[in-house]
């Protein structure tokens, strides 16, 4: 099973920071962002990780390399000035990530989502579901969240008076979810996850433990704080 960890975001809200570092390589607590997730999928059993990029994303093969410092391969997916958008970028990487069901991770997260858990939802995961979502309680910055979480692990994508919870950025997908998108093409991965939830393809389970948008600034050094008790 393969793993991508999405990178290709400016990270306006983390200006001027971002200006010439690529929120990815932000560093948390002596580590850079997107390497919490390299060492916790590498401890899950994930070898083969594919990571898209954009802004500044040069900077991003150079510190990272083939992944070897974190026992991993990487293969890396760029995509032109600008980025193509969460569903638009996994469409331009489906031939790095193969034809079975693969674990995708926004790279601007700190979370202890048990990665190895992935592997047996993957494989049990039901021929008529196309993407099973890990959803989170909904932080102050985003109240109202994004989807219903249904007591049978369906997901829906009607959320009203606070019952909603907000995604994590965590998901496994089936590669034929994105059949539609044309390589190369914008497209933004909740309009794809609400259709596919309307026909019932979409399951989900509730992460109670660690998890942080690492949007701003001020939720970076809330990162740092987190990550430097947690190691």
């Amino acid at each position: 099973m393969k793993a991508m960890i999405l990178a290709a975001g400016r990270g306006e809200r983390m200006r001027p920071l971002t200006d010439t570092t690529p929120k990815p390589l932000l560093d948390v607590a002596g580590k850079p962002l997107i390497g919490w997730h390299l060492c916790r999928l590498k401890q899950a059993g994930f070898t083969e990780i594919v990571i898209n990029h954009a802004w500044l994303g040069r900077q991003i093969e150079e510190a990272l390399g083939d992944g070897s410092s974190y026992g991993v391969n990487i293969a890396y997916s760029p995509e032109p000035e600008g980025g193509l958008e969460t569903a638009g970028g996994i469409a331009r990487a489906l031939p790095l990530l193969g034809d079975a069901p693969f674990l995708v991770v926004n790279g601007d997260v700190l979370t202890d989502i048990d990665f190895t858990a992935a592997f047996q939802t993957a494989s049990s995961l039901p021929e008529h579901i196309s993407a099973h979502l890990w959803l989170v309680e909904n932080p102050p910055h985003h109240p109202d969240g994004d989807f219903l979480l249904l007591p049978d692990g369906s997901v829906r994508p009607e959320v009203s008076g606070g019952n909603g919870l907000t995604f994590s950025g965590v998901g496994i997908y089936r590669p034929e979810m994105f059949d539609g998108i044309e390589a190369g093409s914008v497209a933004k991965l909740a309009p794809v996850l609400r259709n596919e939830m309307r026909q019932n393809r979409v399951s989900g389970q509730k992460h109670t433990g660690l998890w942080l948008d690492v949007g701003t600034v001020c939720r970076l050094k809330e990162a740092q704080a987190l990550a430097g008790a947690w190691k």
